[in-house]
């Protein structure tokens, strides 16, 4: 959770580009195109210093034209977390803050392979789950399973796989 202190710093600084949810341990970028600055505020100013990306969460809104991305971020010299999300529509590029966090650059690559999501700067996106000519993101809701891949049967039934 961070600090009431922490966020009056961060709403005099983005103030029409953020909105604060769910107690305010969650925020909304308004602004994607301000996405990047916003990660580097939040990496680099003092009373911040969020130095570890735990995560990124990919999520289809239910429709397949809408995504979202959750940004999981937690500062290990002050001991407080943030998460932020950014939502848009599909074909929308988001900012890579590969070069801000390193940690981003599998996980961006996780959202682009699972979510078709892309972010534009990263320096290799590719595919880092499933080979490079497989059909289609298998997290968008309106995913539909090969039935061959390469001459192969793509079973639907896991029934006993376990």
């Amino acid at each position: 959770m961070i600090e009431s202190s922490k966020i009056d710093i961060l709403v005099e600084k983005f103030n029409d580009k953020i909105e604060f949810l769910e107690n305010e341990s969650v925020f909304l970028v308004k602004d994607i195109p301000s996405w990047f600055e916003i990660a580097k505020f939040l990496k680099s100013t003092k009373e911040l210093q969020f130095d570890y990306l735990m995560c990124i969460t990919a999520y289809d809104s239910g429709d397949s034209k809408n995504f979202g991305l959750a940004y999981n971020f937690h500062s290990t010299k002050l001991n407080h977390s943030v998460e932020v999300r950014i939502e848009f529509s599909d074909g929308t590029e988001v900012k890579s803050i590969e070069s801000l966090w390193k940690a981003a650059d599998w996980h961006e690559r996780e959202a682009f392979d699972m979510m078709g999501i892309k972010f534009s700067g990263h320096p290799d996106m590719k595919r880092i789950l499933l080979p490079h000519d497989w059909e289609g993101h298998p997290l968008k809701k309106d995913y539909k399973v090969q039935d061959y891949y390469h001459g192969m049967y793509i079973p639907k039934d896991k029934t006993g796989w376990e």
